[in-house]
This record gives structure tokens, C-alpha cells and sequence, in this order.
């Protein structure tokens, strides 16, 4: 089935067309536009053009029009879920669960306020802080979350007051597209632009001389070139990277009842999530038994299709992908013991079973790199100032998480390691109301939240004399 871009109102084709591969079957099952460079600049003047009026409108106006492209997310849920699982290769339930995050928050941003803040009301002077909005925002999206991510942007984006011209992943695009097609009923033309393109038209999204800023989520390796590419023009960017994020587990933890939380903090989507846990530290006292009980899970998985009922890990998203895991499994069979999984299955379809590996430390690639799909390694510990330095030496700071009984300890452990969300006793917890930032090479300014939503906007101070 061929799917259409959305440019200034108008859902568009082109003159060469991309196939969209299923990584569960490696079948084409769907094909979208190449866009053009003269197609970005068409957008992006229709952005500019829509923009105006709709900076012009009040944050209630705003909310209104947001909340509508979330209901009308939910009436399509199931049509979205089955594009997700189809490109993507996520299970279906998790699908539909990317579909119901999306809507909410979408819905939650619109509740969200930028109000005008007072810093001085006296006889000389009156002087307040003002959020004005940027202009276009380019969005930049990753393919691990193909729905959600594009909402990411568009949410904060269009709340802010500006308009947005978004690219999603060239793998998978066809999400992007179908919201799109709702964005069009939704709101003015102009004010959504979607493009699809073969990984050559961001350089230029970035560097264009319209667009005011860029809001990536995706690897930390993009997001530096996007960086660079921005400076020319002085675009603000949000980058939102990859981790390599730790789970310490003490030793007087719930061994399988902690191990349960690790191990779904590792795999979810096949453990393609940037905030998934990279690589699990445990206390030399309870090592053996925990390495068991997370082999234990990984033997329970259902490794298939995820459009089949039941299956609890789907595909690798991607052929480039599978291949950079397939590396890291060599990596897990000379430098470690792999107790669970390991295998590739044969014939179609970029599927790994969710594998365990202990006997590993620090300075190998399998602990010190990102691996980005369904490998743990988990290294033995015995002192707790150690495994800090280890983990705050690594160049990510995007998330982790410490386990004890003792609260109070986790929490001051917490504190200690450099990475911008540290979870006790939990994993994964995020939500629209919670910013979420990273430190060092897993991100530059904040997503989510008021804080999120400040960033797509530029402070202005206004500074009045009296008498």
C-alpha cells in the first residue's frame, strides 16, 4: 500500500518511492515518498506561513485543537497499533500500549501553562518573564517508537504556539504518515508537515535557514552531527540520545522479585528503548542466584512475530541493526558465559532471543558500549564507591536505577551517579509530567513536562520604568 506526506494541508506523493520492510517477515508491506529538497522548503514556508495566525491564538485554542488530534488518535487505536507492530515489530499489546501513551500525552501537554512570571512590581520598576514561541520546530525521530516520538514533538511543539515540520525514522515512516492523515482533519493547513525521506533530508532540515529548532530523539552519534549542523544558524535543539543505563542491586534485595523489574527494564521492545537497562550490576553475594533468576525470565520469552497472540519479544527493527547486535552476541560469547538465549533464529525476520550474560566487567564492549536490542550483561560487584566511578566514567548519562530494601541508602546512591533520571526500586517509570534530561553524550535540554515545553519557546524579558 503506498502512503502520502501531508504538506501544507495536502496529503502528497512523489516521483520515487521507498519500500517499508516488516522486520518480522522481511516483506515489503507498505511504500512512502522520497521528499524532495524543494518539498522541505515547501513545508517548511507552509509552516512559517501557518505559524503566525496560530501564535495569535490563545494557549486554550491551542489545548482545544490538541486534545482533538488526541481523541481522534484513540478512534483509529487499533489501525495504529497494527501499523506500529507491522513496521516496527513490536508484540501487539505493547503496540497498544505506544498507541494509548501517545494519546495521553498528548492530552496531558495541552493541560500544560507557560505563565508570565513576575520578578519585580514596585514604585521604579515592573519586570516579567515572558515564553514567546520559536517559529518552525523540526522534529527528528527515532524508529523504536514510531508514534509516540512524532507526538513527542508535535505536542510541545504546536502548545508552544509554533508549527512543526516532523521526519520520522526512513524504517518506519508509515505511522508517521497515517497520523498525518489525522493531523490534516485536525488542525490549520500548514501547521503539521510530515516528510518521509531515506536518511538524506535531515542535514538539510537542520541547517535550513527557516526552521528555528530542532527536536531530535535518536542515537548519540546523529545527534552530535545535528548539533554541529545547527550551529550555523543558531538553532536551538533538543536532544534527546542513547545510554548505556546501569541497575546496582544490593544484596538485600528480593532476589527473583528484583530480578523480575531488571529483566522487564531490559527487554521491553526487544530492548531497542534508550532508557532500558544496558547492563546490571549485582552484589557478589547474591550474583549466582540473580544470574539464574534472570535466566529464568529470558527462557520464558516468546520469541516471534508480533502479530501473533502470545508473543512477548519481536524483531530487531531493522536489517543495519540486527546485523550491530549480532556483533555484541560474538562480543557476549568470548568475553562472558551466556546463560540464557544467544540464538538467531533462522530463516525470516531480524529475531534474537533475549539473552544473559554474566562473568563479564568493565572495559569490554559488551558492558561499555550501547547494545540496543535484547542482550544483558550483568557484572559481579563488591563495593558500592567502585561500580559509582565505573558507571560515571562511561560518556552516557541517560537513566538507571539502584534496588535495596534500605530506601534511604538507594536514594543516596542515586544521587551520586551522573545520569538525568535514577530510578529506586523500579524501572521504566516515566510519564508527560515528569522532565526527563540527560547528562553528558545522552542529551542537551529537557523533554517532557513544563520544563519540556519551555524549551520550544524563547524567554523574553520585559523591563519597564515607572516615574
Amino acid at each position: 500500500m503506498d502512503h502520502k506526506m501531508l504538506i501544507d494541508g495536502r496529503l502528497v506523493s512523489s516521483d520515487r518511492m521507498l519500500d517499508v520492510v516488516n522486520p518480522a517477515t522481511e516483506t515489503v508491506f507498505a511504500r512512502v515518498p522520497h521528499a524532495t529538497e524543494a518539498q522541505l522548503d515547501e513545508a517548511v514556508a507552509a509552516a512559517r506561513a501557518a505559524q503566525k495566525k496560530w501564535a495569535e491564538l490563545s494557549m486554550a485554542q491551542r489545548r482545544e485543537r490538541i486534545e482533538a488530534l488526541a481523541a481522534a488518535i484513540g478512534e483509529n487505536a487499533d489501525d495504529l497499533a497494527r501499523t506500529i507492530t507491522q513496521e516496527q515489530g513490536k508484540p501487539l499489546a505493547e503496540a497498544r500500549g505506544e498507541v494509548e501513551w501517545a494519546q495521553g500525552y498528548l492530552a496531558h501537554t495541552a493541560t500544560l501553562e507557560l505563565p508570565d512570571r513576575v520578578i519585580q512590581d514596585d514604585a521604579q520598576f515592573r519586570i516579567e518573564t515572558r515564553h514567546k514561541p520559536l517559529g518552525v520546530v523540526g522534529g527528528i525521530v527515532a524508529w523504536n517508537f514510531p508514534l509516540l516520538l512524532c507526538c513527542w514533538k508535535i505536542g510541545p511543539a504546536l502548545m508552544a504556539g509554533n508549527a512543526i515540520v516532523l521526519k520520522p525514522a526512513p524504517t518506519t515512516p508509515v505511522s508517521a504518515l497515517k497520523l498525518g492523515e489525522l493531523c490534516a482533519r485536525v488542525f490549520p493547513a500548514g501547521l503539521v508537515n510530515i516528510l518521509t525521506d531515506d536518511n538524506d533530508l535531515g542535514p538539510k532540515m537542520t541547517a535550513h535557514p527557516g526552521v528555528a529548532k530542532i527536536g531530535f530523539t535518536g542515537s548519540s552519534e546523529t545527534g552530535k552531527r545535528i548539533a554541529a549542523g545547527a550551529a550555523a544558524t543558531m538553532k536551538r535543539v533538543t536532544l534527546e540520545m542513547g545510554g548505556n543505563d546501569p541497575a546496582i542491586v544490593l544484596p538485600d534485595v528480593d532476589v527473583r522479585r528484583t530480578a523480575e523489574k531488571v529483566y522487564g527494564g531490559a527487554f521491553l521492545n526487544a530492548g531497542q528503548v534508550c532508557l532500558a537497562v544496558k547492563r546490571a550490576y549485582v552484589h557478589d553475594e547474591i550474583y549466582d542466584e540473580f544470574c539464574d533468576a534472570l535466566a529464568d525470565f529470558a527462557s520464558q520469552a516468546i520469541v516471534d512475530d508480533g502479530l501473533k497472540q502470545g508473543t512477548t519479544i519481536g524483531p530487531i527493527q531493522n536489517k543495519a541493526q540486527y546485523e550491530k547486535v549480532k556483533g555484541h552476541l560474538e562480543d557476549a560469547r568470548n568475553d562472558g558465559t551466556i546463560i540464557a538465549g544467544g540464538e538467531v533464529r533462522g530463516g525470516s525476520g531480524y529475531f534474537i532471543s533475549p539473552t544473559i550474560v554474566r562473568d563479564v566487567r568493565d572495559g569490554q564492549r559488551i558492558v561499555d558500549e550501547e547494545q540496543f536490542g535484547p542482550i544483558l550483561p550483568v557484572i559481579r560487584f563488591t563495593e558500592v564507591d567502585a561500580v559509582i566511578d565505573r558507571i560515571n566514567s562511561s560518556d552516557y548519562g541517560l537513566g538507571g536505577s539502584v534496588h535495596s530494601a534500605d530506601v534511604e541508602k538507594a536514594a543516596e546512591i542515586a544521587g551520586r551517579i551522573e545520569s538525568g533520571t535514577i530510578w529506586v526500586n523500579q524501572q521504566l517509570n516515566i510519564g508527560p509530567h515528569i522532565p526527563m534530561a540527560g547528562f553528558k553524550g545522552s542529551g542537551l535540554g529537557v523533554e517532557q513536562s513544563v520544563e519540556g515545553l519551555a524549551e520550544y519557546t524563547q524567554m523574553q524579558v520585559i523591563n519597564i520604568a515607572r516615574g
